[in-house]
């Protein structure tokens, strides 16, 4: 049999990045991280010019469980010399550039971490008490088997389009996860629309605006969202992203979670305040000389059907509070329409013993453990595919470090990391 590991991940993407870099120095603990990414990216597609982290730099992969790893993003600005430049530009947000370049720095240095690895199965064997982890090697196509006691899912999420939005062609509408490699075809566009008012249609908007005097096109950003918000970002408020209030979230009934999270939106759904106010000084500033700039937003949108027509695109849309349709006839469409958790073909395999509720979403514990039949001895954790059971912080950056430390005490039996008791002001519940 091959070597087992302790933990086998699947995907690096932050999350998995934090564990793998939270489980190097823990010496008897054998990790592997596996991709298939031919190196680590994040958002590649959004990666704008100008674009910030919406969490603090504070919420690298580390930091928050253990400010002392080599792995701290001071750590790698330490390493590339640019400690005082930092130090000197006084930024608590850094840009989505430079995280990205941050997070491949740690992959980069990390012997557990396994790039162009496309895992195709995973498989129990009751005989070895073991996950068997099939992959290929997307360079030379040749099959690997990994073993490992457990599993932790870190595949990430895959971009959304509306039911009444697909089959529209891919070269005029297209999701904003591929914003920059598609911009250029936009260019020649006359009218754009821009579909979702999360942090990804506000920089994709304000991105199209600052473009906007070289190819006099027309905009539109259409939102089903009662407003163009911005995301909650009040002190208080900002305690629903602590383990305090996750604790919380994941001790209420599944139908409460269920209401609860849609009334949250401003919590996780909606564009920075900065970034708003940045597309309103564009359009202030075009405005200027009495000649309103051809840019409508138009909030309290839904979206109930597109079509390829000879004009163009044709959106059917309905005013979600006036209870009106109105058609919109525009050239391209930009799909800010958000992500939702990745559900991988390589868990097939393990289809009849993994426990999921009713809407097919895994029951994960208070640990990010997904339920499985008594079958299985080995244990698979998941992370970021728990908002259901966990709350709005799951996607949160901010609680990444955290939620690997709790999956690192629960697979070795002990606090490898102490956890805080309590990390809010705010009482949530009554016990």
């Amino acid at each position: 049999m091959n070597h087992v590991h302790d933990v086998l991940g699947v995907g690096i993407g932050p999350f998995n990045l934090s564990l793998a870099a939270l489980a190097e120095p823990v010496s008897d603990l054998s990790v592997a991280f596996l991709d298939t990414k031919p190196e680590f990216s994040w958002h590649a597609g959004l990666l704008i010019e100008g674009t910030t982290l919406q969490v603090p730099f504070l919420a690298d992969l580390v930091t928050m469980i253990d400010p002392t790893s080599r792995w701290s993003f001071l750590s790698y600005l330490r390493e590339h010399e640019r400690l005082f430049p930092f130090y000197f530009a006084e930024k608590f947000h850094i840009s989505r550039r430079e995280y990205d370049d941050y997070c491949r720095w740690v992959a980069d240095s990390l012997p557990s971490c396994h790039f162009g690895r496309h895992v195709t199965a995973v498989r129990w064997d009751d005989a070895e008490q073991v996950f068997h982890v099939q992959a290929e090697d997307v360079r030379t196509a040749r099959r690997e088997s990994w073993a490992a006691r457990t599993v932790v899912l870190g595949v990430g999420t895959e971009p959304v389009v509306p039911e009444a939005l697909r089959g529209l062609p891919d070269k005029e509408a297209f999701h904003a996860s591929s914003y920059l490699e598609r911009r250029e075809s936009l260019r020649d566009a006359e009218d754009v629309t821009v579909i979702g008012s999360g942090q990804s249609g506000a920089e994709v908007m304000l991105d199209l605006l600052r473009g906007r005097e070289s190819t006099g096109r027309r905009l539109r950003w259409l939102t089903r969202s009662p407003a163009f918000a911005p995301m909650e970002y009040s002190k208080l408020g900002l305690e629903h992203f602590t383990p305090d209030y996750t604790r919380y979230f994941h001790s209420l009934p599944q139908p409460t979670r269920d209401r609860l999270v849609p009334t949250q939106w401003q919590l996780y759904k909606a564009g920075s305040a900065g970034t708003l106010a940045a597309i309103h000084d564009e359009l202030y500033e075009s405005s200027v000389g009495g000649q309103p700039p051809d840019v409508r937003l138009m909030p309290n949108v839904a979206v109930t059907g597109a079509e390829r027509t000879a004009d163009g695109i044709e959106l059917a849309c309905r005013h979600v509070e006036q209870d009106r349709a109105f058609d919109v006839r525009t050239e391209r469409v930009v799909l800010a329409t958000g992500y939702a958790a990745h559900r991988p073909a390589c868990l097939d395999p393990l289809a009849d013993f993994v426990d999921r509720d009713e809407h097919g979403r895994y029951r994960v514990d208070d640990e990010y453990r997904v339920a499985l039949s008594g079958e299985i001895e080995g244990r698979l954790y998941v992370q970021n595919a728990e908002m259901h059971s966990h709350g709005v912080g799951a996607p949160d950056l901010g609680l990444g470090a955290h939620r690997s430390a709790v999956i690192l005490n629960s697979v070795t039996g002990r606090e490898v990391y102490p956890l805080p008791r309590r990390t809010a002001f705010t009482t949530f519940g009554v016990g």
